[in-house]
């Protein structure tokens, strides 16, 4: 059994009506997480931008689910279902990659108790998740 078909039968993706409105309102709150991560950021709050920057991601990636009619209760689960589209050319692999860095860097961030993230990390993390953003509105304009 697939990754992917045992997120489905734990019920960790589940199959809803697609919505093209919830698939706009999850880009839009993408965009809003990625301004609050700059201005945090901007403020030397390190770990709020991380987490607002993993948020980012989340939303972008949630966009898609929506727009295919799947719900998520799992972020792991999120990153299975995007390699349906890196397997058909849609996305590139290195997309999902990232997806799951950040996964594991947010995790790590709220939960753990390591270091701060450096102002690099969170430079870079930002950026990124703008990159994502743009790529998944890509994607939804090219599988629509």
């Amino acid at each position: 059994m697939s990754a992917i078909d045992d997120c489905f039968r734990k019920n960790l993706l589940r199959r809803v009506p697609p919505s093209k409105k919830k698939a706009e309102d999850s880009l839009t709150l993408a965009e809003s997480y990625l301004e609050e991560s700059k201005k945090t950021a901007a403020a030397g709050a390190r770990k709020i931008s991380i987490n607002g920057a993993y948020l980012v991601w989340f939303h972008a990636a949630r966009a898609v689910l929506f727009r295919d009619g799947i719900r998520e209760k799992s972020h792991y689960c999120i990153e299975r279902y995007l390699e349906k589209y890196v397997t058909t050319g849609h996305l590139e692999e290195q997309w999902v990659t990232l997806f799951s860095r950040m996964r594991t860097q947010r995790h790590e961030n709220q939960y753990g108790f390591g270091p701060d993230p450096t102002a690099e990390e969170v430079a870079s993390a930002i950026e990124y998740g703008a990159r994502f953003l743009a790529r998944i509105r890509v994607l939804l304009a090219d599988t629509t």
